[in-house]
């Protein structure tokens, strides 16, 4: 009885509790719904307000305000991230609790109504049960006892029928012989059951003693009498009227039952009436719910973080340092009617020609006599450029290199050409490896020995006129141990092979270079007017823009980098007050503050994409496909409306970076970007601790690297894999968000240390691990197994384990509840089938491309596919692909040979995947279809209009259609 008692009150009282509880909570000042409208509607908007102004005071002071007051400014702009940072895990963690909570109590709700009904009808069932179970035993032994009595002489045949309800089976027969009556032993009686297990000779069935009397030919027994009969129907009649009453009591059981609760509802109703209380309403908000679901620790913990995040803002916008933006903010600053820029200008050198005339005749010279080369006398000569940094020796040395390649064919200088960015911190087999794709095309990046890489580069150079052009070199004397292996396996070259070297400092240029150095000049004031206004695009009308343009030029002092992202923002802008306002600024006669301006003018989402860039090691290739990825990962991509692609948002701010230009395209390919030196600078000083590098080389692996990472960092970049480093210095960054291990080398990963990086490291939006696509990580493993702790990591947005094709991947059923995930990437593993038709999220899956995707038409987010193989089995159908609209770029259909009719060929809807670019079809050998349905099925595959590259394998159709 208790629990049917507790489940009474329970369901009279949860209603008081529901009404009660948000005005107690209301009482105690906090209410999470109206909390977290709060933060959405007032407070974020309100901090970016306030981080904007922070930005805008930390531009506009540098060059009045003391190191102290700058340093409490860039203090105040980090308070202010990482506040933002913690309001979208705030957003984040509510979601969870909902989707989670919901489903949780929904599933309790539900069990505990089924197991408390349950119990009041077994209950029920076992009164019932026990009480007519004895009446039914009562009346059989009475009657059994009565005809025993009646005519102890004949054998009596008893069928008790079906209608009798018994634990024991009820069909009995009891065969008593007239030689036995005399005598007093006892004969045995037994049940069906018992005679069928133990003896069935003793007793059978009615039944059967009737088919057994029919089979044998013999006479009905002459005891069975009208008499007996008569009996018979008495004794089942008897039955038959009790199981009457009994199911008249059940009835009549059932509708007090019923009355009774119809009864108390109406008067629970009642007592709620006269006292005010409502009904849960049917249809709650999100917030509603989430008032429900949250319990008093976790409402208590919301409450203080959502305070943090507002004592934040109110600290911050109360300092006596920030001049808000609305007292101060400029008409020359600001950010209205901004167009959206394209591709960006091809990029001109301006007044260089007597430079690279100087540049060209020293490379044309010959050495006199065959000598061969030696470490005295090596077979190259060293021309040695230096400048200040935004000077243009980089964009100089490409020129000189696209110069030679383009106008100077038909001499043949050089039989090859690399061009190596070198960089403060370089590492001497990724030049070996990037010297290798620049003769051969093949930069043996499954090959990490020293020793093997400086053999093939001997090999690849032998009996070759070179020209290698090292750009930026920072070291600091000729016998920097680094240059020495860098350079010893140039001496395999012809005699004739050249060098050109730049670097900003004289000492660094002198590392390599014996001959006299030269200085980068400056251009001349037509030149760089020139290269300003060209810079600053060609819809600006010269006449009325260029006197204008002169005065800001000279702010610059001639400096090139200044010269192109002032002049990328002008043209952003034109408008000629705008252009009068920005000449009047005192910053731009520095260069770094002309950067920083320059930067200030971008879209404030785009500059917290850029300043994410910070995070990249300096002149690293970026490849937009990644780089997109990420920033939509961290939240940094903002759509203007739910159905706009955050692809093309994001595509649009690299467009916009690249047009500044902050981003610089790659020479080799339009898909890759660099940042200049300057601007990585510009980045360290706003991002300040929250992106942070561990350059590690080779060579500190297993000896410790020994840095210090910043304790409030977010975003972290690691060179070189290394378990000793992540489980010592990396576990305890407990705000950490990103984290990119670039290169895994010799050194497997151990499924250990990714199990303490899911476990430790509980903010994670992105993990990738051998993020580069030149080194495969895992390489000597065969198999990984993704750890069932990575369902902690929930604000994972990003997760990338590449490696290489020997490698297969175990992923954990527990994945399905990172209900955020938006990319997977686990490029060159093998798995056989991801049935995680769960997440609803995913956008983008690079993978194996034999995967097995059941029930792919739920992953409606979805955008890369790599391959969809179609089978008679459920969940592979060629529909599945029909509501999946949003895939783009190449997407490959196997198995078409299981699709037997145009009418299902066209369920797959390829006809409205507008943004798909290349198709391909492909036909098995297995059991074929006629020709005649190939080619049925061929024509319902219909492709989109703007499709520009079809493949078709395996088809046998009769036709191709029209």
């Amino acid at each position: 009885m208790s629990p049917i008692l507790i489940a009474m009150v329970g369901w009279f009282v949860s209603p008081i509790i529901h009404s009660l509880l948000p005005k107690i909570l209301a009482g105690i000042g906090f209410d999470a719904s109206k909390k977290l409208q709060e933060l959405e509607i007032h407070i974020i908007p309100e901090l970016k307000k306030t981080l904007q102004a922070v930005d805008q005071e930390r531009m506009m002071q540098r060059g009045n305000r003391v190191k102290t007051d700058l340093d409490a400014l860039d203090k105040m702009a980090a308070m202010l991230r990482h506040a933002l940072e913690d309001a979208e895990d705030i957003f984040d963690d509510a979601q969870h609790k909902v989707v989670l909570g919901c489903w949780h109590h929904l599933c309790g709700a539900f069990t505990s109504c089924i197991a408390r009904c349950k119990c009041c009808c077994v209950w029920i069932a076992h009164v019932v049960h026990t009480k007519s179970g004895r009446l039914l035993q009562w009346a059989r032994d009475t009657s059994l006892s009565l005809f025993l009595l009646r005519r102890p002489e004949e054998p009596v045949l008893v069928n008790v029928g079906a209608a009798v309800v018994s634990a024991e089976p009820v069909q009995v027969t009891i065969d008593i012989p007239a030689s036995a009556a005399a005598s007093d032993e006892t004969y045995p009686v037994t049940t069906s059951s018992e005679a069928t297990n133990d003896n069935p000779d003793l007793a059978t069935t009615g039944a059967q003693a009737s088919d057994d009397a029919e089979a044998s030919g013999d006479e009905p027994d002459p005891m069975t009498t009208p008499s007996d009969s008569l009996s018979r129907r008495w004794l089942s009649c008897l039955c038959s009227s009790f199981d009457l009453f009994k199911n008249s009591c059940a009835s009549l059981y059932n509708w007090w039952l019923v009355h009774v609760f119809q009864a108390a509802c109406f008067y629970r109703d009642w007592s709620y009436q006269v006292v005010g209380i409502k009904k849960c309403p049917e249809n709650a908000s999100l917030f509603d719910i989430l008032d429900i679901l949250l319990t008093a620790i976790s409402r208590g913990e919301l409450k203080k973080r959502i305070q943090k995040v507002e004592n934040t803002v109110s600290e911050v916008k109360s300092s006596s340092l920030l001049v808000l933006a609305h007292e101060s903010k400029p008409n020359d600053i600001a950010n209205k009617n901004r167009r959206r820029l394209g591709a960006a200008n091809k990029r001109e050198v301006f007044g260089r020609e007597v430079l690279r005339d100087n540049i060209m005749a020293r490379l044309r010279e010959t050495p006199q006599g065959d000598a061969a080369s030696s470490r005295t006398s090596p077979c190259y000569s060293v021309i040695g450029i230096y400048g200040v940094a935004g000077s243009g020796k980089t964009t100089f040395a490409g020129y000189v290199r696209d110069y030679i390649k383009e106008e100077c064919k038909e001499e043949k200088l050089f039989d090859t050409i690399m061009c190596i960015h070198v960089s403060e911190t370089f590492s001497v087999e990724v030049i070996f490896q990037e010297m290798l794709k620049d003769i051969t095309g093949d930069s043996h990046s499954n090959i990490s020995d020293h020793g093997v890489l400086n053999k093939k580069l001997k090999e690849a150079l032998h009996g070759k006129r070179f020209l290698l052009i090292l750009d930026d070199l920072w070291v600091k004397n000729k016998n920097d141990q680094q240059l020495e292996e860098l350079i010893s396996p140039l001496n395999g070259g012809l005699k004739g092979s050249k060098i050109l070297v730049t670097a900003r400092t004289k000492e660094a240029a002198r590392a390599l270079c014996t001959d006299e150095l030269i200085e980068m000049p400056d251009l001349d004031e037509d030149q760089y007017l020139a290269m300003f206004m060209h810079y600053a695009g060609k819809s600006i009308a010269v006449k009325e823009f260029e006197q204008v343009g002169r005065e800001i030029a000279k702010k610059l002092h001639r400096s090139p980098i200044a010269a192109v992202t002032v002049a990328g923002r002008l043209g952003a802008n034109p408008n000629i007050s705008f252009w009068k306002n920005v000449a009047k600024l005192d910053m731009l006669n520095d260069t770094m503050d002309a950067l920083w301006w320059s930067y200030k003018q971008l879209n404030p989402d785009i500059m917290r994409c850029f300043e994410f860039c910070n995070i990249f090691p300096r002149r690293f290739k970026l490849d937009k496909r990644d780089l997109v990825g990420l920033w939509i990962a961290q939240g940094l991509v903002k759509t203007s409306c739910p159905t706009e692609d955050m692809e093309g948002v994001a595509e649009g701010y690299t467009q916009e970076l690249v047009s500044c230009p902050f981003l610089r395209p790659d020479d080799y390919s339009e898909e890759c970007f660099a940042i200049h030196d300057l601007l990585h600078d510009l980045l360290a000083k706003v991002a300040g601790s929250d992106c942070f590098r561990i350059e590690n080389t080779w060579s500190h692996i297993g000896e410790g690297w020994k840095g210090e990472v910043p304790r409030d960092v977010r975003h972290l970049f690691v060179q070189n894999y290394d378990g000793e480093l992540i489980t010592k210095k990396i576990l305890a960054l407990e705000n950490l968000r990103t984290l990119i291990i670039y290169v895994v080398g010799g050194t497997p990963v151990e499924e250990k240390v990714i199990e303490s990086i899911c476990k430790r490291l509980p903010k994670l939006r992105v993990l990738a691990i051998a993020f580069t696509k030149k080194h495969f990580g895992m390489r000597k493993s065969n198999k990984l197994s993704v750890p069932k702790s990575i369902a902690q990591l929930k604000h994972l947005r990003y997760l990338a384990f590449r490696t290489d094709m020997a490698c297969s991947i175990t992923l954990p059923r527990a994945l399905t509840k990172l209900h955020n995930i938006q990319l997977l990437d686990f490029s060159g593993g093998r798995m056989l089938e991801f049935p995680f038709a769960d997440l609803v999220d995913l956008r983008h899956m690079f993978c194996w491309p034999n995967l097995k995707f059941p029930n792919l038409g739920r992953l409606v987010s979805l955008q890369t596919l790599p391959c969809f193989t179609v089978s008679n089995e459920q969940g592979y159908e060629i529909r599945q692909l029909r509501d999946l609209n949003k895939p783009q770029g190449r997407l490959r259909i196997k198995g078409l040979q299981n699709v037997k009719s145009k009418e299902e060929a066209l369920e797959a809807n390829l006809a409205a995947k507008e943004r798909l670019t290349e198709l391909g079809f492909e036909w098995d050998d297995d059991t074929r279809c006629s020709s005649e349905v190939e080619a049925e099925v061929l024509e319902g595959l219909c492709p989109p209009a703007g499709l520009q590259k079809l493949d078709i394998f395996g088809y046998r159709g009769s036709r191709y259609p029209d």
